[in-house]
């Protein structure tokens, strides 16, 4: 699932992205499998919904986000200082943040690598056209570890910088 929205990132604005069922057929001529294209389509269906207001609870600047027993579980000590990191540098803020955290949780994994982490982030500030310093960009799409078909080239930092 994530190759297909790595995907996306290289060949999509998020306003011209097709809708669903000409998507789900264009994944499919690109060779992406139907199990992971559903998958794929259900997760960004998630973050569409978010559309409302990003977060449904108060969230008050400058507060320390306390994870609760399965966001410990599943986000480990890498992903939750890199979303800390994205915090203190202005990259998001905390609406943003919650978003980031539902739909990592989202994702049938486990524990969310870092790597996976940071694709995640790109949906987001992709999907929400949020803007982002070039050195954070920069760090989102440095790879961390052998996860296979992360693979991200220049055409993301295009999509990302415009």
């Amino acid at each position: 699932m994530i190759d297909i929205l790595v995907y996306l990132f290289e060949n999509y604005l998020p306003d011209a992205c097709p809708e669903p069922a000409v998507l789900a057929k264009k994944l499919s001529a690109a060779g992406f499998g139907r199990d992971d294209i559903t998958a794929a389509l259900s997760w960004l269906d998630g973050l569409a919904g978010e559309d409302s207001g990003r977060c449904n609870s108060p969230l008050v600047e400058g507060a320390v986000r306390i994870y609760n027993d399965e966001e410990l579980e599943r986000l480990p000590v890498a992903c939750r200082g890199f979303i800390t990191f994205l915090e203190q540098h202005d990259a998001v803020d905390a609406p943003l943040r919650e978003t980031i955290i539902e739909r990592a949780l989202a994702l049938p994994d486990a524990e969310v690598s870092l790597d996976r982490l940071k694709v995640i982030v790109l949906a987001v500030i992709w999907r929400y056209r949020h803007e982002v310093d070039a050195l954070i960009l920069e760090e989102l799409l440095a790879e961390e570890s052998d996860d296979e078909d992360l693979g991200m080239d220049e055409g993301v930092t295009r999509i990302m910088l415009n």
